[in-house]
Parts: structure tokens; sequence; C-alpha cells
């Protein structure tokens, strides 16, 4: 089930380099007097902002790690140095900083929120899930926050407890596409398909869909019954984003129509895209073999080919008790 994107991810490029090569350090160095050291942090402070001004990322990561190493208790210098090393695509130090600066500040919503973000980009969900959940301590309404710990719940398949989280996101600001789709992920998760519809409807009114959330939504469209709306989503899709799982899927809509031609046609698509995708096979076995039956079991060829296909899928993937059934029946 796919899940929209995380709220609140800017950032640079994708690289992991940082100033120092290796990311915050963790020691503070004690070789010069508490007031000295004090002072060359308050220096390296005003330097760092100076040159994050003048767009000198690099050399301001320096004055913010000088700062940091010469007077850990300055929760700006570890706000300024995370936000550079997100900006250069170094979440990992990012969240660290990030995390530091929270522990100074614990009453400050964005540090703590900014970890759970790192973390989350990070794939390190469940890290991420605590961030947030401290963070919503601090502010319990604020909409990204909300947002993303429902989409990190989904992620490691607790759609319930997602729910309340991406319910209060819609209360929050019913106007944004991405809750009302992501709320839809979280229902169809549930099994909850007739709200999924809905909550997808409403996203696609106030933004654009990709064709993985038309995927989610088309699926949950079958699941109500409402085949025809579903062949229409795939379409969508097809135009936008071919695969073997969509053709798949419009074939499967078109058989519960009695599309039978059709429907045989986009299974056949489906495993030309990808001949390793077992559901396609399961497609055409099945429609090959309904036209085994409406030949009156006269023509041989429609069994034959059939059951080589639905071999073919439980040879991909062994746990289909439905389809090994069939071909019991049908060999």
């Amino acid at each position: 089930m796919l899940v929209v994107s995380l709220t609140g991810c800017a950032g640079g490029g994708g690289g992991t380099s940082s100033a120092r090569g290796s990311g915050p350090l963790n020691a503070v160095p004690e070789t010069q007097p508490v007031a000295v050291r004090q002072t060359i942090a308050t220096e390296a402070m005003e330097r760092a902002e100076s040159l994050r001004q003048q767009g000198m990322n690099r050399q301001a990561l320096v004055e913010f790690e000088r700062a940091i190493e010469n007077n850990p208790t300055l929760p700006q210098a570890f706000i300024g140095a995370a936000e550079i090393y997100r900006a250069q695509g170094d979440y990992e130090s990012a969240a660290v900083r990030y995390g530091q600066a929270a522990d100074l500040e614990p009453t400050r919503f964005d540090s703590r929120y900014n970890q759970g973000l790192m973390l989350q980009l990070l794939n390190r969900v469940n890290e991420a899930i605590r961030a947030y959940l401290r963070a919503l301590e601090i502010k319990p309404d604020d909409y990204d926050a909300n947002l993303n710990i429902a989409t990190a719940y989904l992620q490691t398949g607790e759609a319930s407890s997602a729910l309340p989280y991406a319910q209060r996101a819609v209360r929050i600001n019913p106007r944004s596409g991405p809750a009302h789709a992501n709320l839809g992920s979280i229902y169809g998760a549930l099994n909850r398909h007739q709200d999924a519809v809905n909550e997808y409807l409403q996203a696609a009114e106030l933004t654009e869909l990709k064709p993985p959330l038309l995927l989610n939504l088309a699926n949950s469209l079958g699941k109500v019954g409402r085949f025809e709306e579903m062949v229409n989503t795939l379409n969508q899709v097809i135009r936008a984003q071919p695969s073997a799982g969509a053709y798949e899927r419009l074939g499967f809509a078109q058989f519960r129509l009695a599309r039978y031609e059709d429907a045989l046609k986009s299974f056949r698509t489906s495993i030309e895209i990808d001949p390793s995708y077992a559901p396609g096979h399961t497609g055409v076995g099945v429609c090959l073999l309904n036209e085994y039956e409406f030949a009156q079991r006269q023509n041989d060829a429609f069994r034959t080919e059939g059951l080589r296909h639905l071999r073919t899928s439980v040879q991909l993937d062994p746990r289909q008790t439905a389809v090994i059934d069939l071909i019991n029946r049908y060999r």
C-alpha cells in the first residue's frame, strides 16, 4: 500500500559529504578554560551566521561545529549545523544535531519534529515515530507532524495506530490533497474501502493523484464493486505509467464486467511487461479456462494453455492455494 510523500522535506542534493567529512563530533575538547571556550563559541556563531547569509554553507558549517565543540549548550549552533547537513543530504548527521538541539530545549517543537523527519527519511521509522510523538506532546495540532507520523505508522504496518493522526491531519487542513490521500491509504489498509474511495476522490479534487495512489483508488473501487470506475481509473494509470500490476488489475475489472476478450488481452499485456508477474499468469489462466467452458470443453487447447499459465503462477508464488485447487480440478 503506497502512501503519500513526507511533508516538510526541504533540503538539497543526495550527497552525504560535510565540511568535516565525517558528520558531527561527539567529544568536546576541554583544553581551554571555560570562559575562553565560550568566547570562541560566540565568535564562531557570529561568523557562521554571517557566512550562511552569504550562501557560504560549507564554511558556515565549520564555524557551527567549532561553536558546538567549544560550548555544547548553544541550541542554535546545533540547529544551524543540522540545517546545513540536511541541505547537503546528510540526514544522519542532521538527525543527530536536531536531536541534540531538542535535548537542550525540550519544549522546542521544531527541533524534535525535524529529528523525526530526518529519521524517517533514513527509514529508521520506529525512531522517527518516537520523535514525532515527543514533538506532538509539544504541539498536538501540527499538520505536518500528524501527517508524517500517520505515514510512519503505515510504513510499519500499524494502520490502526496511524488512523487517528491521519484523521487529525485532515481536520487541521481539510483542503490538503495529501492528507486526504494518506487517510485513503490507511482506510484501504484497514479494509474500509468505501471510506478509502471517499478520501481518494476528495484528494483528487484538491491535487493530482500520482499513478501509485490511483492504483490504490482502483483497488478500493474494485473492493466495493465499482468496476466501471475501476477501469477508468486504471486507464488513467496506464496512460501515465503502464505496468504489469496496472494491466493485471485492469484485466480483473474487465473480467468482472464480463468483458472477457478485453480481460485476456490485458492479462497477456501484464505478463509481456513482466513475465515473472504471478497475478498476470493467473489472470491469463482463468480467462482461458473460462473460454474452455464457453466452448463446452470441446477445445482442449484452451485448457492446456490455461493450466500452463496457472502452473507458472504457482511456481512464481507457491502460496496460492485457490490456484492450486483450480489446477487440480482441470488437470
